[in-house]
């Protein structure tokens, strides 16, 4: 144990941690550009210079290991001038055009040229010009001219990712960033350079120039690419998504999210393919009806079979509560054949983040499909028994079974398909009846990753729902990015519900007089009634996510 003093503060450390480490930890702010907690020591910047009493020179917080006794100044005058001096340097040959720049707003160069920079330059000559909107690979372009050669991305991509692709060449003030000769930065991870990037050197070619940080709002969420989870902040303008960055969680990803996570998880939510409000097909074609006709249409098709008749399709990709709600209501009717499809790809799948099972949700799909302590059955046994005529009725909650080998071949033998679904697929150009349901962009919810971590997502987008009635909003939310706000008022919104209310709303219907007012209502019942759940509420579960109660095995989805 030792004792150090930073600027007249005495802070007792264990071990041997660097100055920068320990002010961090203490809430004492200490600048810097190439430094990053994941990412080796590079030191090159020398933004985070201190002094330290009995040195003969400033020295570099990010390197400097403490000693018991140690004496560190972040605010001297001596700091301040070497900063200052810093700053200087870099801005020597950086091009002072940050209103035009897609880091505006978000660039710690521009944050640190108002906080430690005088606003004066001595350089009275012509800039190096070097060049601009190279294309290091297919998701990240550089402006070279932006970059002040921090080697965070180089770091990255050699002791992270483990496949070294950027290299810096020249020399002096020349230096410039690329790729290895015959590479390009195509790794799977490498648009976590552009988070890394402290300046607008590297930016995201789907999003840049789209929109400004301060145009748009930011939603905590989780990403829907795999059974990882990774914790995400989802940014939107006019209700529309305009990209997704990893959200920092320790527990789940860290720092970082996967290059498909971050440009494709998303899309669906304004495709030109969206499904607008429920449709009942008639006289052969889907028409667009009301809510009132479509749960009209269901309950008496439900009343026209007995429980045997009918087989029902849970969802990896919808939440807990909406897979909890959807299995009482089969219980409700009788239905034995209940499954869960599997989407496993172990092809596209690594050790670092990617998981083979790219639903968001396996886990919580198939636990809180066992409140009645029957597991899911086998997927292929439903499939037989439409085959053999048994099955005549086929409920499918938020889920494709276009990609499920011999489902398609025997839906001819259904006399009636159901399906929630949020855009047009395989399993809506054959359904009777199309329940239109919100995205995961669109709802509140909790999942179950791969570690049995329950986490919430959020709602991001707005429906026709929200904006009638303020669910899944709060007033303070409300008064930021809705009445006030056209960011979020404007744009396209969608005649949609969540599964589980869509759900709630048939049974009571139906007769059965739940009482689920919001999603937290579900979220109590599951905590009671499955063992993996008990104890947890929306609070506990937070920003980080909670873990399942332990000792409580977590089975994947059926059939993986």
């Amino acid at each position: 144990m030792a004792t150090i003093t930073i600027d007249g503060r005495q802070i007792e450390v264990e071990g041997r941690p660097t100055i920068m480490q320990v002010a961090l930890a203490n809430g004492i702010l200490i600048p810097q550009f190439c430094w990053h907690p994941r990412l080796s020591i590079a030191g090159n910047c020398r933004i985070c210079l201190v002094e330290v009493e009995k040195m003969p020179k400033l020295a570099i917080a990010c390197q400097t290991t403490v000693a018991d006794g140690m004496a560190v100044k972040t605010t001297s005058g001596k700091v301040i001038n070497a900063r200052q001096a810093v700053m200087e340097f870099l801005l020597i040959n950086h091009p002072l055009d940050c209103p035009i720049c897609d880091e505006a707003g978000e660039c710690k160069l521009q944050d640190y040229a108002y906080q430690h920079s005088t606003g004066v330059s001595r350089f009275e000559f012509d800039k190096v010009r070097k060049p601009k909107r190279v294309e290091l690979g297919p998701r990240v372009t550089l402006d070279t001219e932006r970059c002040i050669m921090c080697s965070r991305c180089v770091r990255f991509c050699d002791e992270i990712v483990k496949k070294p692709q950027l290299v810096f060449t020249k020399r002096n003030d020349h230096v410039e960033l690329t790729t290895f000769p015959g590479e390009q930065l195509d790794n799977p991870y490498s648009m976590n350079t552009i988070d890394l990037c402290p300046v607008g050197a590297l930016t995201s070619t789907d999003f840049r120039f789209r929109a400004r940080v301060w145009e748009m709002s930011s939603t905590p969420t989780i990403c829907q690419g795999c059974s990882r989870g990774c914790n995400v902040h989802m940014w939107v303008r006019n209700n529309q998504i305009l990209r997704l960055t990893p959200r920092l969680n320790p527990e789940v990803n860290d720092y970082w999210m996967c290059d498909h996570g971050r440009l494709e998880t998303f899309k669906s939510v304004n495709a030109a393919d969206r499904i607008q409000g429920p449709m009942v097909r008639k006289d052969g074609q889907l028409v667009e009806v009301g809510w009132d006709e479509a749960v009209a249409s269901l309950v008496s098709e439900l009343k026209s079979f007995n429980g045997g008749e009918i087989a029902a399709i849970g969802s990896a990709y919808a939440t807990n509560e909406d897979n909890f709600v959807f299995r009482k209501l089969m219980n409700h009717v009788g239905v034995e054949n209940y499954c869960i499809l599997p989407h496993v790809d172990p092809g596209h799948a690594d050790e670092f983040l990617i998981t083979p099972d790219k639903t968001p949700n396996g886990r919580g799909a198939n636990l809180v499909a066992r409140q009645d302590g029957k597991p899911p059955v086998e997927y292929r046994t439903v499939i037989g028994k439409i085959a053999a005529g048994q099955i005549k009725m086929l409920y499918v909650m938020e889920d494709d079974i276009g990609s499920v080998p011999g489902l398609e071949d025997v839906l001819h033998k259904l006399e009636i398909l159901v399906v929630h679904a949020s855009n047009h697929n395989l399993t809506t150009r054959h359904a009777d009846i199309v329940l239109a349901n919100s995205t995961y962009a669109e709802k509140n919810g909790t999942m179950v990753n791969i570690a049995g971590r329950v986490q919430r997502i959020r709602p991001a987008v707005a429906t026709l729902y929200h904006e009638r009635s303020l669910d899944g909003f709060s007033q303070s939310r409300w008064d930021r990015f809705g009445a006030h706000n056209d960011r979020w008022t404007r744009g396209q919104k969608y005649d949609v519900r969540e599964s589980w209310r869509i759900l709630a709303g048939l049974g009571n219907a139906m007769g059965l007089k739940w009482k689920y007012l919001t999603v937290q209502d579900v979220f109590a019942e599951i905590s009671l009634r499955i063992p993996e759940f008990k104890g947890l509420a929306y609070p506990a579960i937070d920003m980080a996510g909670a873990p399942l109660r332990s000792g409580v095995t977590t089975p994947v989805a059926a059939g993986a």
